[in-house]
């Protein structure tokens, strides 16, 4: 098991993140994950959260997880969806800073935390890497828009048949947007993925696998 010690990132003046690093000894690649809607009680404790940590941690990969501005013990306002961007450099940008040079920093995120990873993506953030689990596509708040030339890594998204914020039509959209991405629908999964956590964390494992330096 890989020990996750606290961590606070200055994202600007008032605003202040609680976040939780791990790194193993010798790690070369990490991902930072991005948690749900803070105004509907999601934060960096999710389990979906806490699933793609441990998909991460079984390949060998550093993570960092953080609350967004506003939540849990990190200070500032919810934003709605503006400065939660920064947050998400702001949490690149530290784990950039703990890995080599050389290292790969990928990108993951659930729900409104998928929505502002993919918004981060492709506004073009260099990223080894991208996930996102059912993200809300028809959230027109959090549209994003433009390849992801930046992302030189694998790309999952992942999200159910009976997703009401992420219908299959719009996932088919995605789709024909980002070609090289791997979209994979879950057969009766809801935005929850209740009852189907299995094939989910099958399919991070393998994500997270290929992020891996050497186990790609």
């Amino acid at each position: 098991m890989i020990t996750e010690g606290p961590l606070t990132l200055d994202v600007s003046a008032g605003v202040a993140l609680e976040a939780r690093l791990a790194l193993p000894a010798g790690a070369t690649a990490g991902v930072v994950i991005c948690h749900p809607h803070p105004l509907y009680g999601g934060d960096m404790d999710n389990a979906l959260v806490l699933d793609v940590r441990d998909a991460c941690h079984r390949a060998g990969l550093g993570t960092l997880r953080f609350n967004f501005r506003g939540t849990g013990r990190s200070t500032g306002r919810h934003d709605d969806g503006r400065g939660e961007r920064d947050d998400v450099r702001a949490a690149l940008a530290a784990l950039r800073e703990r890995l080599p040079a050389t290292g790969t920093v990928a990108l993951a995120g659930y729900s409104f935390g998928a929505a502002m990873a993919a918004a981060v993506a492709a506004a073009g953030e260099p990223l080894g890497g991208l996930a996102l689990l059912a993200p809300p596509l028809v959230a027109t708040g959090y549209r994003w828009g433009g390849p992801l030339t930046a992302v030189s890594g694998p790309a999952l998204v992942v999200a159910g048949t009976v997703d009401e914020y992420c219908p299959v039509s719009a996932l088919d959209e995605l789709r024909a947007q980002w070609p090289k991405a791997d979209v994979r629908m879950i057969e009766g999964a809801d935005h929850f993925f209740g009852g189907h956590g299995a094939l989910l964390i099958e399919a991070l494992r393998a994500w997270a696998a290929a992020v891996a330096p050497g186990r790609g």
